[in-house]
């Protein structure tokens, strides 16, 4: 029998192979010319990110996070300021509010898609209520017109984090171009993915995107010297040598976005009946499958019958932002379809280099992991 086959969580390695042949002449001639910051890489980078997103403006920043509190800042939010956020995402949605001096207040999810609905935000609002922060999660885009649609009623800005919806859309239109700005994330492990640390901010809004260029370059603007600066502001640019990867990658992410895409289905139609609950996605919404989420009873046990297959599996996330030790002081109460999901949520192995017979391997060990429940002895009290 021949040996079964390890499938990782992701390959970085393999798409990191694919873009130097391209990348390696100018990568290593910046390297050597020791132009590490801005420059034309970066200002290329931007242009093309830009016209990817259907936007007008791409302001590369440090990462994600700093994409979130930048724009914040931007916008002029800050102590006392309420911003509407969901408590399924990674606590740096909620980092970023905190970080600017705002108070996140926390919402609860749909429980088919684990994403914000417009009902959900319409009934958060208060006159408190100065911003929102919609987060396309795992790759999924929630009901951007109703969304918006509430945002502008309110007269309040909708943010969107984008970290993980990387050429995601709603209604054909691209992750980014529906709030007043988009912020994404280029962590290595993210569809489009740097060599390290990164991010931007996209907007259609030019004072908005000049003040946070500034914002991120310690407070100066275009026109001033070295040593002038109109704001306090922080270190928080895009690197030249990632924005020279970034651009590579790009080229390349709707093939490889199709590809996610092309496994999450097979997943999809392998796992119907299985047991396992998925995550739904709205006709109009193109779900670019930064993770494959899955929701099982047992977690713990479904994952350690991964690893004694040698299948990798990741959990996000375990602990909902409002019971975060550090955001406990802004929960208001439970937020019963967020805790739930957070003991179920399981995610699958996915990446655009895996091969269909990794695909069918991790369904195969997650329906034997599903099968191999014992039924309680009669009698037991649990």
């Amino acid at each position: 029998m021949p040996p079964a086959i390890e499938v990782p969580f992701t390959d970085l390695s393999a798409m990191a192979h694919e873009v130097w042949p391209e990348i390696q002449e100018p990568y290593v001639e910046a390297l050597l010319q020791g132009r590490y910051v801005g420059g034309a890489p970066v200002a290329e980078f931007e242009r093309r990110f830009a016209r990817y997103c259907d936007t007008t403006h791409a302001v590369g920043v440090a990462n994600g996070t700093d994409a979130l509190q930048l724009t914040l800042q931007a916008l002029g939010l800050g102590a006392g300021d309420e911003v509407i956020v969901p408590a399924n995402t990674f606590i740096a949605t909620a980092a970023a509010v905190v970080r600017t001096g705002a108070v996140p207040v926390f919402v609860d999810v749909a429980p088919d898609t684990l994403l914000i609905t417009p009902e959900i935000l319409a009934a958060a609002v208060t006159p408190r209520t100065s911003a929102v922060i919609v987060v396309h999660l795992y790759g999924n885009m929630p009901d951007m017109d109703g969304l918006v649609a509430v945002a502008q009623r309110a007269g309040i800005p909708l943010i969107e984090d984008a970290a993980q919806a990387h050429g995601g859309e709603w209604r054909d239109r691209r992750a980014g171009s529906f709030g007043v700005a988009g912020c994404f994330s280029f962590y290595p492990g993210k569809n489009l993915g740097a060599f390290g640390d990164a991010g931007v901010v996209v907007t259609a809004d030019t004072a908005l995107a000049e003040r946070v260029r500034s914002l991120a370059n310690h407070g100066r603007t275009g026109d001033a010297s070295h040593y002038e600066h109109q704001f306090v502001g922080t270190n928080s640019r895009l690197d030249t040598l990632q924005a020279i990867a970034l651009t590579a990658k790009l080229a390349r992410n709707e093939e490889w976005t199709e590809t996610r895409i092309a496994f999450a289905d097979r997943y999809r139609k392998e796992l119907a009946g299985s047991g396992v609950r998925l995550t739904e996605v709205d006709p109009l919404a193109r779900h670019v499958y930064h993770l494959m989420v899955v929701r099982v009873p047992d977690r713990a046990r479904v994952q350690a019958a991964f690893a004694a297959a040698r299948v990798q599996t990741g959990v996000h996330y375990p602990v909902p932002c409002h019971l975060q030790p550090p955001l406990r002081r802004y929960g208001t109460g439970r937020l019963p379809v967020c805790e739930q999901a957070a003991g179920e949520q399981l995610s699958l192995p996915l990446f655009p280099h895996m091969s269909r017979a990794q695909v069918d391997r991790v369904c195969e060990v997650l329906d034997e992991a599903l099968s191999a429940r014992d039924p309680l002895p009669a009698g037991d009290p649990r």
